[in-house]
């Protein structure tokens, strides 16, 4: 096999109706399984929702990662041979609330990555996570995951680009903010731009469907490791699924002509101070 065919399925969790959003996932990737798809991905919080009154009402709404979301995703994993990236609302034992993103493939739960950089309330229901994205070796490929926000942290980014990933897949939902007229949404130039910067194949996948109020940018999309669309941006109305072919090979070239490598040309002794450097 050379290509490899990702799916981002764009859903409209509904907030609360956790057994209907999991039905709905689970329906996702059975039609993106029958159309060829060898990885799905899923939006953030598939299956609770996002608009969470407060952290009470997430922690009703949440799950341990060996309950019945990720128990599904795996079966189906299984059962069709696939990749699939999600995220979910996780409870730990001890009852924190991560926002989370998970892997599964044909053997099970490869990965748990719990989001780094919340966003506005998500500060208020949720622990960050501590812990670099995951690069796991699937049978399709290297692939690594993050949550929505993280995206737009460009040394976090770099990270799984130099621990070998070809695709990185981003559970996400994008709250849409005015823009001006014409202009694509921000996120979906960040997208393209993270798959540019890393030669990278970049999969994110968003949700739809108005919840308490709150629109969504939709534009779920996926990236060549050129920073050019292969698929979408998906509009902000439709529950839709996208499908691109990547050879994931590609990734692994950085180079950019006969003089360039964008981690070849890489200065890092001169980058050190960014990690600590603080703003203002």
């Amino acid at each position: 096999m050379t290509a490899v065919v990702v799916a981002c399925c764009q859903l409209a969790p509904r907030i609360g109706e956790t057994e209907d959003n999991r039905d709905r996932a689970a329906s996702a990737i059975v039609a993106a399984a029958g159309r060829g798809a060898h990885v799905v991905v899923l939006p953030e919080l598939a299956t609770s929702g996002y608009v969470f009154a407060d952290a009470d009402e997430a922690g009703l709404l949440a799950e341990p990662i060996d309950g019945p979301t990720v128990t599904s995703w795996a079966e189906l994993a299984r059962e069709h041979q696939l990749v699939v990236v999600g995220g979910l609302c996780e409870r730990e034992s001890d009852g924190t609330l991560r926002n989370s993103a998970v892997l599964v493939d044909e053997s099970g739960l490869r990965a748990v990555y719990r989001k780094a950089h919340l966003w506005d309330r998500e500060k208020l229901v949720f622990i960050p996570g501590d812990e670099s994205p995951p690069v796991v070796e699937t049978p399709y490929g290297r692939i690594a995951t993050m949550v929505c926000y993280d995206l737009e942290f460009p040394e976090w980014v770099r990270l799984p680009a130099l621990a070998g990933a070809e695709l990185l897949c981003v559970p996400t939902n994008w709250p849409a903010f005015p823009r001006p007229p014409h202009e694509r949404p921000g996120e979906v130039v960040r997208v393209q731009t993270a798959a540019a910067t890393n030669r990278m194949f970049v999969a994110a996948c968003d949700r739809v469907g108005n919840e308490r109020g709150v629109d969504w940018v939709g534009g779920s999309m996926i990236a060549g490791c050129d920073g050019f669309p292969l698929a979408g941006p998906a509009s902000a109305c439709d529950i839709v699924t996208l499908f691109a072919a990547l050879e994931l090979k590609d990734a692994r070239n950085k180079r950019l002509g006969e003089r360039n490598d964008v981690f070849g040309d890489r200065r890092p002794e001169l980058y050190g101070e960014i990690a600590s450097a603080s703003t203002g």
